[in-house]
């Protein structure tokens, strides 16, 4: 059986000179000579096992203690270097692995501070949200990567494009798809450019949804997908080559500030267009007031997914012809946000969103269900709110299934325009009290509370406990 090699020679370096020994009396004791230990200290030669046994016998060693691999520094390091002020700074596992073993104390430090620094960079997120929902800009500003640029530029605008809007109409009535709108694409897509469109099997494409192959001209499309993200994904491509320039013009608009950030916002603006074309606006928006936003009603007549729906709903904002204001949030069982976006821009400071009583959270006990319910924000502001989850890609029998949950949500007067409003008209339940996120919330003995608010003192008492996990003054 071939000898288990460790390299652990920062780690016996530190041990000796705790011993207080030098590396020719090491290495006396050991049976080694001083230049093959001086090896090993360097990570140039391997602690074999028999090596470990020795040093267990001569010195009562925990073998624990060299055979370890730093493994939590080493990953809170690497999260300490991935944060975007240090991205171009980014070292290999192998370097990050020798800096917490040659130096566990300075690594510890390092990583304690750049603690200190998210704490204190949240902290002023959250006083400047607090103090841009009472009027008063900030300028207070971070180091932000690319793809949270391109989502707080989607959700400040309003989520429409007039261009593009106007482009898919026109390209959808000269296309006349009938009821086979994905036959209609991919016809298109040969005739026009001459791309063929392929449905590829998992083993064959096990890590892509879509890859277009411009050598053969081919567009591949995996067999994971739904028919209806399948038709969102044709639908992406054509939008780009269709509609290139006036994607372009957007992008330009939102005036991102970096190559990588392009290239995100293009395809959020792309996938914007492929709503746009499957679900054309006024047809959409006529039918969406005449079943009162019945999403499951529109899905099945425009044959596409609850979510589809969902995001073309935030859309319906052309003048003289609007829909009801709705905005969407999405979100998966961890509490991690994909997507928020709204017919006037997202309204983080009247909603929030990361209120853990919203009932986006509670649709993972029921999947498929729909939940629908009023909710209060502390300022009295009430929101009518749809929630639902949301099947992934389907995944093999060994897979976990990708589930998210989206909510969609508007102002509590446009209730009675909504399907959904009857729910909770004269169900004489009285709205969830929320808000928009715990650092902000100043609710008394809220049962949710997983964080205390910056706007109050701590209230810990050692003769009175309250209901929350923090009590506040």
């Amino acid at each position: 059986m071939a000898e288990q090699k460790i390299f652990a020679g920062p780690r016996l370096r530190r041990m000796r000179n705790q011993l207080g020994l030098t590396q020719t009396a090491m290495a006396g004791e050991l049976g080694i000579s001083p230049s093959y230990l001086n090896l090993i200290e360097r990570n140039q030669r391997p602690l074999t096992v028999q090596l470990l046994l020795r040093l267990s016998s001569v010195y009562k060693i925990d073998l624990d203690e060299l055979q370890g691999e730093s493994t939590g520094t080493t990953s809170a390091l690497k999260e300490v270097f991935s944060d975007p002020l240090l991205v171009d700074a980014l070292p290999g596992d192998q370097e990050l692995l020798e800096v917490a073993d040659a130096a566990p104390n300075a690594a510890a430090g390092v990583v304690k501070l750049y603690r200190a620094y998210k704490e204190a960079q949240s902290r002023l997120s959250g006083l400047s949200e607090l103090l841009a929902s009472e009027g008063r800009a900030t300028s207070v500003s971070s180091a932000r990567l690319p793809v949270d640029e391109v989502r707080e530029a989607f959700e400040r605008r309003p989520n429409y494009f007039t261009t593009i809007e106007e482009a898919a109409e026109s390209f959808y009535e000269k296309l006349k798809p009938g009821e086979d709108l994905f036959g209609a694409l991919r016809d298109w897509l040969a005739r026009e450019h001459g791309i063929v469109v392929r449905l590829l099997p998992v083993h064959t494409m096990p890590n892509w949804r879509r890859r277009f192959d411009r050598h053969s001209m081919r567009l591949f499309l995996s067999e994971r997908l739904s028919p209806f993200d399948q038709l969102r994904e044709i639908a992406v491509e054509v939008s780009q080559l269709a509609f290139g320039p006036i994607i372009h013009s957007e992008l330009d608009l939102l005036a991102l500030s970096s190559d990588e950030a392009r290239r995100l916002g293009r395809f959020e603006i792309a996938r914007y267009a492929a709503h746009a074309l499957m679900m054309p606006y006024a047809p959409f928006q006529s039918a969406a007031m005449r079943v009162k936003y019945d999403m499951d009603v529109l899905r099945s007549r425009f044959h596409v997914s609850f979510e589809q729906v969902a995001n073309r709903l935030t859309m319906l904002q052309r003048q003289g012809a609007a829909g009801v204001p709705f905005f969407m949030l999405e979100v998966d069982n961890a509490g991690n946000r994909f997507r928020r976006a709204g017919a006037r821009g997202y309204p983080q400071s009247r909603f929030g969103g990361g209120c853990p009583k919203l009932n986006i959270h509670a649709a993972f006990t029921q999947p498929g269900q729909i939940f629908v319910e009023t909710v209060e924000m502390p300022d009295g502001a009430e929101f009518l709110v749809i929630a639902r989850t949301l099947e992934g890609p389907q995944g093999a029998f060994d897979e976990r299934v990708r589930r998210t949950a989206v909510l969609v949500g508007c102002d509590i007067g446009f209730r009675d325009e909504i399907i959904y409003g009857t729910a909770v008209n004269g169900s004489g339940m009285q709205p969830t009290k929320v808000g928009p996120v715990c650092r902000l919330c100043e609710r008394q003995g809220c049962l949710s509370r997983a964080e205390p608010p910056l706007t109050r003192p701590s209230g810990f008492d050692e003769m009175v406990t309250g209901l929350s996990a923090f009590d506040f003054q």
